[in-house]
C-alpha cells in the first residue's frame, strides 16, 4: 500500500515537473530516509536504550531457562542408560515440560518485544513527520518524499536536518 502511494507520490512529481517544463526551476522536492532517522536519531537510539532495559530481565529469564534445558538434556543423554527407569522417564517428563514451557515464554517474550518496538517507532514516526512538516513550510517545499525511492539525490535529501531536529527536541 504504502510503495504504491509513494510510487503514485513520485509520478506525480514527474508529472508536475514534465507539465510545468520551465516553471520547474521553482518546484522544491526534497527527500527523507525514513530508515535513516529510525535507527540513527538520538529519540530511536533512546527508545532502543529503553527497550533493552525493560526486556533484560525477561531475556536473562529465557537464558536462565535455556540453560536449564541444555543441563537436563546432557544428563539424559550422559546417564539415561544407567538411570532407574521411573528417574528416566520423570527426566524427560521433565524436560518436555521445561522445553514446552520456554518455547511459550520464548514466543510471548518475541511477541511483547515487537509490540513495544512497535509503539516506540510509531511515536517516532509521528515526531518525525510533525518535524517533515516543520521543514517544509519553513523553507518552502513543494513535495517532499519518503522512502521507498529508488534514487534522491544528496541535494535534495534533508534527512540529517531531520536527524538533528529530532535530538533538539
Amino acid at each position: 500500500m504504502l510503495n504504491a502511494f509513494s510510487k503514485a507520490v513520485a509520478a506525480l512529481a514527474l508529472g508536475v515537473i514534465a507539465c510545468t517544463g520551465a516553471a520547474a526551476v521553482d518546484l522544491k522536492i526534497g527527500f527523507v530516509s525514513t530508515e535513516r532517522v529510525l535507527r540513527e536519531s538520538a529519540p530511536a537510539v533512546r527508545a532502543q536504550k529503553k527497550l533493552e532495559r525493560e526486556f533484560e530481565k525477561r531475556e536473562a529469564d529465557l537464558k536462565k531457562m535455556d540453560r536449564q534445558i541444555r543441563e537436563l538434556q546432557a544428563i539424559l543423554d550422559r546417564d539415561a542408560a544407567t538411570m532407574a527407569e521411573a528417574e528416566r522417564n520423570n527426566k524427560v517428563r521433565e524436560l518436555s515440560n521445561l522445553s514446552r514451557d520456554f518455547q511459550r515464554s520464548e514466543r510471548s517474550f518475541r511477541d511483547d518485544v515487537n509490540i513495544r518496538r512497535n509503539e516506540e517507532l510509531a511515536s517516532l514516526q509521528e515526531r518525525a513527520d510533525k518535524i517533515i512538516q516543520q521543514i517544509a513550510d519553513v523553507e518552502k517545499f513543494d513535495l517532499i518524499l519518503q522512502e521507498p525511492v529508488v534514487w534522491a539525490s544528496p541535494r535534495i535529501d534533508i534527512t540529517d536536518r531531520v536527524i538533528k531536529l529530532l535530538a533538539d527536541k
